[in-house]
This record gives structure tokens, sequence and C-alpha cells, in this order.
């Protein structure tokens, strides 16, 4: 696994996302063989993907596309809503959109302070569950190569 090359309080946003992206590097570096991880369940018995649990192929492809975003930024709205959605946002998803950014500006002047916090470590607490899901995914298919150490 890559070395952190710069040294960050442990609770610090910015040690969390160098952890996240080194580990999720080293997953990618680890995992030569993406297809293996299909129909495989994390933490389940047998191995065996349960119905409707993802499988960690979903997780190694979603923690790839999460280290992306993080490391080139975001996409703008519209061409973020479109990739979710297949295809471009509809008038009236936009219309509500913009009905709820003026709702957040309104309570976003009230208590910004509040808002930052609780996204802050909403933010901190899903880097660090993603990045033990990224550890867990490499561990597994360690397992499963008999790459074990």
């Amino acid at each position: 696994m890559p070395v952190l090359t710069k040294r960050y309080p442990k609770n610090c946003l910015l040690a969390v996302v160098d952890r996240y992206l080194a580990v999720v590097c080293n997953m990618e570096q680890v995992v030569m063989i993406p297809s293996l991880l299909r129909d495989v369940q994390l933490g389940g018995h047998g191995g065996q993907a349960q119905m409707g649990a993802p499988d960690l192929y979903t997780y190694f492809t979603m923690l790839k596309t999460i280290r992306m975003d993080v490391e080139h930024g975001l996409l703008p709205r519209e061409e973020w809503q479109a990739k979710v959605v297949g295809r471009k946002a509809d008038e009236a998803g936009k219309e509500a959109a913009e009905i709820e950014e003026a709702k957040e500006e309104v309570s976003g002047e009230l208590d910004l302070e509040t808002q930052f916090h609780v996204h802050f470590s909403s933010l901190h607490r899903i880097l660090t569950h993603l990045t033990v899901k990224a550890q867990e995914v490499t561990r597994k298919y360690q397992e499963m190569t008999g790459q074990v150490l």
C-alpha cells in the first residue's frame, strides 16, 4: 500500500481522504482480474451473493468511481443527474432541484456552522466506511487468489 507522504492529524479530513485514495489505489493494483469478484458476497457464508446484496465487483467499481470523483472533482449537477439516470434530467427534476436549492439557501443562511459540521462529520464517516470496504475487497480477492500474506 502506498505510504502517505503528508502528515495530518489523525481525524483530519485530508488524512481520511489520503487514506481512502491510498487504499483504493492499492485495491486497484492488487485486483488484477476484477471479473473474479462477480457474484462473490463481501462477508457472506460460502462467498455466494444473496438476493439483492451487492457483490464484490459492484463494490470494486463503486469505490473506483468515487475515487475518481474525489481526485478530479464533481461533475456539474446536470451532468451528474444525466449520468445517474442514464439520460438528461427532465424539466420537473430541474424545477424540484431549484426549489430545493432555494430552501437550502434560506436555511443555510440561518445556521451555516451547524450545516458544515453535519456534512463534515458525514463525509468523514462515509470516507472511513468506504476505506474499510476497499480493504475488505482487497483482502477477499487475495484470499480467493491465494495471495494472502
